[in-house]
């Protein structure tokens, strides 16, 4: 049983501070640009939302000024944030017009497949890690909010609310096993990865899958069987990042020829390269 008073950390609370909590040390500005860009995608950061103050945010990310500024120079470039200068001014979340799925493929391909297949790796030993142990401290009273959360994955239609809700169980699932550092870390994982997923939830068979295996995960720890809920809590994760390798991975969809029009003003598709044909 946890401690009276305990509060699990899957509160959209808990994740939205690890927003502003400090960044790798390793290539600070693409870190900082993927925890707030992310963080925006997901929803942790509203639109129109003012973020804090250069010297106050920097602090909190643990970055330097300079680095900060250069993100948020890249944010702006991508359409994320406005900056207002004068008095009531700052840095904004914006959301640009146009799909977020192009946004998130532009992210993804920042990404090097194996710096997914590492991250992969790390959120599996994780979330089996809290799987485990999950089956072997917690009562069964305590997966109520874990059913709540699969049920309504299972439902959700907006592609961000599935991202959310999946981060949201793997987060649960680490707080019922009553270890605030996996808690910590899985939350630090969705704040970092999560937004991406938004590209794999998107097949119905697929989300099926997930739901079922979310469910298998609560039946193993209910059973407190905890090598099999380790087992499936690792290979949901394994199968989403795969998926995402694979994306990443996929040739870039070619736009299509635009029309041409010929000095009588009729239309007509592109022409092929001189001795080519037109397949």
């Amino acid at each position: 049983m946890r401690p009276d008073g305990r509060q699990g950390a899957g509160a959209p609370g808990s994740a939205r501070r690890t927003v502003f909590t400090p960044v790798d040390t390793r290539a600070r500005v693409d870190t900082v640009v993927r925890r707030l860009g992310d963080a925006i995608e997901l929803g942790l950061l509203a639109d129109g939302e003012q973020l804090p103050g250069e010297t106050e945010l920097a602090a909190q990310l643990g970055v330097s000024t300079v680095t900060l500024r250069e993100a948020l120079m890249a944010l702006r470039q991508q359409g994320l944030v406005t900056t207002r200068r004068g008095r009531g001014g700052g840095s904004f979340v914006t959301l640009p017009e146009g799909p977020p799925e192009d946004r998130l493929r532009a992210r993804l391909a920042d990404w090097s497949t194996e710096e997914l297949r590492d991250l992969g790796d790390h959120w599996a030993a994780v979330s089996g890690a809290a799987a485990l142990l999950a089956a072997r401290r917690t009562q069964p009273g305590e997966l109520r909010q874990l059913a709540r959360t699969v049920d309504e994955f299972a439902v959700a239609e907006d592609p961000a609310a599935r991202s959310r809700l999946y981060g949201r169980f793997h987060v649960e699932l680490a707080a019922a096993a009553q270890s605030a550092r996996l808690t910590r870390e899985e939350i630090a994982l969705q704040t970092e990865l999560g937004a991406l997923l938004v590209l794999v939830l998107d097949d119905p068979a697929y989300l099926a899958c997930v739901a079922d295996r979310h469910r298998s995960v609560i039946s193993a720890v209910q059973d407190e069987a905890d090598e099999r809920a380790r087992m499936l809590a690792e290979r949901c994760v394994r199968e989403s990042v795969g998926r995402l390798i694979a994306l990443r991975l996929a040739p870039s969809r070619a736009p299509e020829p635009r029309p041409e029009e010929d000095t009588d003003g009729q239309e007509h598709r592109a022409r092929p390269p001189h001795g080519g044909r037109r397949t």
